[in-house]
């Protein structure tokens, strides 16, 4: 099969992979439809890892992805050959106790597509999955949108677990996809105010336009003074999707006393810092979001209603072989991308 991996630092080529198999019978053969470029596979491209995961190359990546079944292990019952499924790229045990607490998405022995050490991504067009991993879209929704039902989860999850309620204020510090799907999240929930701030003009912009109250660019003015001219009181929630020092500093002046602190960016750095005193005098929760938990289900019926619109994230249109390209396109913030698509 072919797949596009990585040979090195801002390196990819299209190579000729084993066909993988299924060899339990629980898992599914996936023909892989739509990949999205997510930045976290830019951060392995760009540096080779994140945190204390390092790449080895060759290096397959890719999580966001659709699907469609391909064969079945003896076990599967719910989704058939010929069925279109989003995929869910984290593989929990199960059995484990954080598995066992409903918590999977923190799972002690979790697996995750194109994480190094753990499982090969999907920038490929074969891939095996277990059952519970393939969320069948009846056809209600596209390739392309059940894969961006994979960050919008993200979003999803962050406002559940933010606890937003009907009429809160909340600030969005970075807009791009995740940022994003936070916004579209939020106004479901019926969000009195919603306020986003991006170092990119392009994505401020693009902020208005699905919905934000407010949007504006850190460089060029005082998004924290803003804000807060709008909002006297000050945010219920921040979700920082920046992954930035600054944007958690934004985020600590931004907040109500008993406000709620989203952290949701991936850092580049392995510590971040918080103005203790003003944590303390403002009693400030921080939740961390690892991802998602139980959510994709409901996320795929948000498309499927119509509730969330999500098909304007996609700005750019790629086949596997310009895999390289759209990589190059979304680490350097080209030609105004938000989300980049890899078809198979």
């Amino acid at each position: 099969m072919k797949a596009a991996v990585m040979t090195g630092i801002r390196q990819m080529r299209i190579v000729d992979l084993p066909k993988p198999s299924i060899k339990n019978d629980g898992d599914v053969l996936l023909k892989v439809a739509v990949v999205g470029v997510c930045g976290s596979d830019i951060h392995y491209y760009l540096t080779g890892g994140i945190g204390s995961k390092y790449v080895q190359y060759p290096y397959l990546a890719g999580h966001e992805c659709s699907a469609t079944v391909e064969a079945i292990g003896k076990k599967v019952k719910h989704v058939r050959p010929g069925d279109t499924v989003a995929v869910e790229p984290a593989v929990s045990c199960h059995e484990c106790p954080q598995c066992k607490m409903g918590r999977e998405n923190t799972c002690c022995n979790l697996k995750f597509l194109s994480v190094p050490g753990e499982l090969s991504g999907c920038l490929c067009e074969y891939i095996v999955m277990p059952e519970d991993c393939c969320l069948p879209t009846n056809g209600r929704v596209t390739h392309e949108q059940a894969a961006l039902c994979e960050p919008f989860t993200i979003g999803v999850y962050t406002i559940q677990q933010s606890h937003l309620a009907k009429g809160d204020k909340i600030a969005i510090l970075g807009s791009g996809p995740i940022g994003l799907s936070c916004l579209t999240a939020a106004k479901i929930q019926s969000a009195a105010g919603v306020y986003m701030t991006d170092k990119l003009d392009y994505r401020v912009e693009f902020a208005k336009k699905a919905g934000a109250t407010w949007a504006g660019n850190p460089d060029k003015g005082d998004v924290v003074k803003d804000i807060l001219q709008r909002e006297p009181l000050g945010a219920d929630i921040v979700c920082e999707c920046a992954g930035q020092q600054n944007t958690i500093d934004q985020a600590v002046e931004v907040l109500r006393p008993g406000g709620v602190l989203m952290l949701v960016g991936i850092h580049e750095s392995d510590r971040v810092g918080f103005l203790i005193n003003h944590i303390r005098r403002k009693e400030i929760t921080i939740i961390n979001v690892r991802r998602q938990n139980r959510c994709a289900s409901r996320a795929i019926e948000l498309v499927a209603s119509g509730r969330a619109e999500i098909d304007s994230f996609v700005t750019h249109r790629f086949k596997l072989e310009q895999a390289k390209e759209a990589f190059d396109l979304v680490a350097d913030y080209r030609d105004g991308v938000v989300k980049a698509m890899i078809s198979l």
